[in-house]
């Protein structure tokens, strides 16, 4: 392989990690945004900290570093940076669903999937032990949201497959590149006799 062909991998490669960082910092701003504005509430109160928001600032900041690395590893043809839920959502719905009249971050995650799906409690509105509320849809034969996020999935499943698909291409892409260019700056550092 060529000197230039060999620029050519290593400015390919900085640029995919670049574009993953810039995602990266999408997904933490995202995260942030969510944090700050936190309109979503607790689903999980078995898991508190198990929010929207914390979540994607983990999956953020986990991208940035590696694709930070990745980005340093290939312009500095360093090696080293180169190489560098069924029954369990049921409980932790159900739990929900008890703590929505004492917790209001609580209250505006239900209202907010309620009226998303148009759906009302998980196996619909005898899960409200008390009064069904307002952003349940006044249909007596109203679906529970379970069966309308599984509906939901189900239909966009094919879109979800192909982003995953996709990124998954390009991330491929860049481990090849990544272990192309290690090979050659080994192959460098040998006719160098480093």
């Amino acid at each position: 392989m060529g000197m230039s062909s060999l620029k050519l991998l290593k400015y390919v490669l900085f640029f995919f990690n670049l574009l993953f960082w810039f995602c990266g910092c999408c997904i933490l701003g995202f995260g942030i945004y969510f944090l700050v504005h936190n309109n979503l509430g607790v689903l999980f109160h078995n898991l508190p900290a198990l929010t929207l928001g914390n979540v994607l600032v983990i999956v953020g900041s986990i991208i940035m570093v590696v694709a930070f690395l990745g980005c340093m590893g290939s312009i500095k043809e360093n090696k080293c940076l180169l190489m560098s839920l069924r029954k369990s959502v049921a409980d932790g719905l159900t739990d929900s669903i008890q703590r929505y009249h004492s917790d209001n971050s609580t209250r505006a995650a239900w209202d907010s999937i309620q009226r998303f799906l148009q759906c009302c409690g998980i196996n619909g509105t005898r899960d409200w032990t008390t009064v069904v509320p307002a952003s349940c849809p006044s249909d007596a034969q109203v679906k529970g949201c379970y069966e309308k996020a599984t509906v939901w999935f189900e239909s966009n499943f094919l879109y979800i497959g192909i982003i995953t698909i996709c990124v998954c291409v390009i991330q491929v892409l860049g481990m090849s590149f990544a272990l192309t260019l290690n090979c050659q700056i080994d192959k460098t550092s040998q006719s160098l006799g480093l």
